[in-house]
């Protein structure tokens, strides 16, 4: 099984497929770090031999950008905006859309799932 980047990329899946399993790299950009590599991008990640893995972890890691630091840096941005107490930053404290999209209803991704209305108990009446 090939490891890059701290991922185990999945056996059974062409390369160019794979690399998508590691965050910050989709399909554009796993094309391009495949044909840099010059590797096949029909081949299975098991049948690539280790100097193949090597060349595609070494692309990889030129061009930079991918899991734990790409996530900081997202999260970094996220609490500058917060911090300098920005619309988008309030946005984003109190777990709404960002982007301009409406509320009233939808948005159900970003507000979570409905809360039901609390109904009151009726006073029961007293007995005599």
């Amino acid at each position: 099984m090939a490891r890059i980047a701290g991922v185990d990329l999945p056996r059974q899946k062409h390369i160019d497929i794979a690399l998508t399993y590691i965050y910050g790299i989709g399909q554009p950009r796993a094309r391009r770090i495949v044909a840099q590599a010059s590797v096949d991008p029909f081949k299975k990640v098991q049948d690539l031999n280790d100097d193949e893995v090597n060349r595609i972890r070494q692309t990889i890691e030129s061009e930079g950008g991918i899991e734990g630091d790409l996530r900081k840096d997202t999260q970094m941005h996220i609490k500058r905006l917060i911090e300098i107490g920005s619309y988008r930053g309030h946005r984003h404290r109190r777990g709404l859309p960002v982007r301009g999209q409406r509320t009233h209803t939808n948005a159900r991704t970003r507000k979570g799932p409905r809360r039901g209305t609390v109904a009151q108990k009726k006073k029961s009446a007293a007995k005599t």
